[in-house]
């Protein structure tokens, strides 16, 4: 079968309509994770930062994904767990922007903030039992601990703690860096529940917080990329 040049002409439109209509929310599988070497993870922008860890730390690795088909995700774990995969205590980082098709903004506010290596957080905490609120399905949280459990860990306990570090990236805001630190929270004797609002230890959760967000930066160095 011949063609001619008017065919190869409308072929190379087509194929351009094509590329055109493909969904920018999709990640190519020749896109890299940010560079990871030990327990450093650099990011060489959006923003430019290096992060390191603790020697308590093993990188679990990484992935990308779209979230809610709004935002381009890619986190990074670090873990603290025992020979057999059990979760202590993590790092979960993760780089997140808005797609160029929406307009949305970040916005969260907080009531606490904390400037770490010359990057101001918003800083906000709670105590979660994950199995009883596990969260959306196609949540980051969701996909994170899936992940995890594809490489063999999972957390030593659904009674969590966890501290939330939000850095938002430039004026516009679309774009931002999240750290969480989570740990099992079974050592303090109480549940989620018990200093959750209406809990028998509600009014300990003031301390516990202040005492989880000087952890998360014991272990946790953040400065400038180079």
């Amino acid at each position: 079968m011949s063609y001619s040049t008017e065919d190869f002409a409308m072929l190379r439109i087509i194929i351009g309509l094509l590329f055109v209509a493909l969904p920018v929310s999709s990640y190519s599988q020749a896109d890299q994770l940010r560079e990871v070497k030990g327990r450093i993870i650099k990011s060489k922008d959006t923003p430019a930062v290096e992060l390191e860890f603790g020697k308590d730390f093993k990188y679990a690795g990484g992935q990308r994904f779209v979230l809610y088909d709004v935002a381009n995700a890619e986190q990074h774990f670090f873990v603290d767990a025992d020979k057999d995969g059990r979760i202590k205590r993590l790092y979960w980082v993760q780089f997140e922007g808005y797609l160029p098709s929406n307009s949305h903004t970040y916005d969260y506010k907080g009531t606490k903030s904390v400037n770490i290596g010359g990057f101001d957080f918003i800083a906000d905490a709670w105590a979660r039992n994950i199995k009883a609120n596990p969260g959306r399905p196609d949540g980051d949280g969701a996909r994170g601990r899936a992940f995890l459990e594809s490489k063999g860990y999972r957390l030593a306990s659904d009674e969590t703690l966890s501290q939330r570090l939000l850095h938002f990236i430039g004026e516009k805001k679309r774009d931002e860096l999240m750290i969480i630190y989570l740990e099992d929270m079974s050592g303090l004797g109480l549940t989620a529940a018990d200093v959750n609002k209406g809990g028998k230890a509600e009014a300990q959760w003031k301390d516990i917080a202040d005492a989880l967000l000087t952890r998360a930066q014991k272990d946790m160095k953040i400065r400038p990329a180079k």
